[in-house]
């Protein structure tokens, strides 16, 4: 991963800050954060955050400013996959709406 991947990671940690345990893990090339084995947000190359959301707020969500469905590889993820730009999280502020977003949205995924 590239130094606004790290970066980002580096905020993210900072930020991931409830009851509940966070892991950890490297994966797909994305440094992921997840709870109960489920992945909450990604950091990815770039500065991309990777948002796991429900399907009805992802169709939602994606028409925010900087706000994308997600892409791996040669595939595009369905709407609860969101990669956000950089500059939808310039801020710790703006970052950690969209950590909040991931946290609601958890426990309806699993």
């Amino acid at each position: 991963m590239d130094a606004a991947g790290e970066e980002l990671a580096d905020r993210v940690r900072a930020l991931l800050t409830f009851g509940g345990d966070v892991e950890e893990k490297r994966m797909f090339g994305t440094r992921a954060f997840l709870v109960d084995g489920h992945i909450l947000v990604g950091a990815r190359s770039g500065g991309v955050l990777l948002v796991r959301v429900q399907e009805e707020n992802g169709a939602a969500l994606v028409t925010r400013p900087g706000v994308a469905t997600a892409v791996m590889g040669p595939r595009t993820m369905g709407t609860g996959w969101l990669d956000v730009s950089p500059s939808a999280t310039a801020d710790d502020e703006a970052l950690a709406f969209w950590l909040d977003v991931a946290r609601e949205d958890a426990s309806g995924l699993h």
